[in-house]
C-alpha cells in the first residue's frame, strides 16, 4: 500500500507561481502512474495533470495546459506540479493520486481510475 502526502499549497496572488509536491511512502513510487486533481467548492473534482511511471507520457487539462507542468523524481519518490500564471479560478484543494503500473502501460487520461489518494493541499489565488 502506498501512502501519499501533498505539500506546497498556500496563498498566492494572481499571476504568481506555486510548486506542489506529492511524496510517497510505503512502496516504490517509480512503478506508479500519478495524477493531480483539484476540487473547488461546489464543483466536481477534476484531473488537471497526469504522468506515467517514467514521466515520458503526460496529460494536462485544457484549462491548465501551458501553465502547469507535472514532473517526477522517482529517486525521491516525489511527483511535482509546477503551477505558473495562476488565476483565481485555480483556487481549489489539490490532490495527488496514484495507480500501480508495474507493466508501464497506464497512460493517464480523464478516465484513469486511481485507488490511492493523498489528503489534499489548499491552493488559494487572490485576484
Amino acid at each position: 500500500q502506498v501512502q501519499l502526502v501533498e505539500s506546497g499549497g498556500g496563498l498566492v496572488q494572481a499571476g504568481g507561481s506555486l510548486q506542489l509536491s506529492c511524496t510517497a511512502s510505503g512502496r516504490t513510487f517509480s512503478s506508479y502512474a500519478v495524477g493531480w486533481f483539484r476540487q473547488a467548492p461546489g464543483k466536481e473534482r477534476e484531473i488537471v495533470a497526469g504522468t506515467s511511471w517514467s514521466g515520458a507520457t503526460t496529460y494536462y487539462a485544457g484549462s491548465v495546459k501551458g501553465r502547469f507542468t507535472i514532473s517526477r523524481d522517482n529517486a525521491k519518490n516525489t511527483v511535482y506540479l509546477q503551477m505558473n500564471s495562476l488565476k483565481p479560478e485555480d483556487t481549489a484543494v489539490y490532490y495527488c493520486a496514484a495507480v500501480r503500473d508495474p507493466l508501464g502501460m497506464v497512460i493517464v487520461t480523464t478516465t484513469t481510475r486511481f485507488p490511492h489518494w493523498g489528503q489534499g493541499t489548499q491552493v488559494t489565488v487572490s485576484a
